[in-house]
């Protein structure tokens, strides 16, 4: 595993045509901001492990995890 360290806007891309920026620090908390083509997709831990297991991720889970609005969109 590659461990970096990055600040609030700074990115790291990946294979060309994915870059993680990250979006803001608030505690133990950090935000980021993912930027990949549309037909790469992009989920967090726990709806990828449900989609491998066929199971509906939750309530207030998407299939797909991209806003419409982008990456700076709220949550």
């Amino acid at each position: 595993m590659l461990v970096l360290s990055r600040k609030k806007n700074e990115s790291i891309v990946i294979n060309n045509d994915i870059t993680i920026v990250v979006v803001e620090i608030r505690g133990d908390k950090v935000r980021l901001g993912v930027e990949a083509p549309k037909e790469v997709p992009v989920h967090r831990r726990e709806v990828y492990d449900a989609i491998q297991r066929n199971e509906p991720a939750g309530p207030n889970s998407k299939a797909t995890e991209r806003p419409e609005a982008g990456p700076a969109a709220s949550a």
